[in-house]
């Protein structure tokens, strides 16, 4: 009789555990998303009749990159010089001042950009 005692409380407790964790396994799983069989296949080309894909003008994009990395340059090239006069108004022998520092770290950021926007 102990037995059946145990084996009842043991499938009571397996139960009680299986209806505790589905609603925790079953918020797991999201709806299933399919495209609608009526949606075009980004994967073929467009077919016979359809408007051309048109897609951003390249060349003026390429022109607005080059005036952008040429107004760069041209900041570039002041921090530079601004740089050249702070060093040579310094004394060779003392330590460089903060705003030195942080004039070259400002250099080194502008050049990361140029670097960035002339690769892409």
């Amino acid at each position: 009789m102990s037995g059946s005692r145990r084996h009842l409380l043991i499938n009571l407790a397996a139960a009680a555990g299986a209806l505790a964790t589905a609603p925790f396994l079953l918020s797991a799983q999201g709806p299933v998303l399919r495209p609608s069989p009526n949606a075009p296949d980004p994967h073929f080309p467009h077919r016979i009749g359809d408007p051309d894909p048109v897609g951003p003008d390249q060349k003026a994009i390429d022109k607005q990159t080059q005036a952008e990395i040429k107004a760069e340059v041209q900041k570039l090239s002041e921090l530079v010089g601004e740089l050249k006069e702070q060093v040579d108004k310094s004394d060779a022998t003392s330590t460089l001042s903060l705003s030195v520092v942080k004039k070259a770290q400002q250099i080194e950021k502008l050049a990361k950009q140029i670097k960035d926007r002339a690769k892409s």
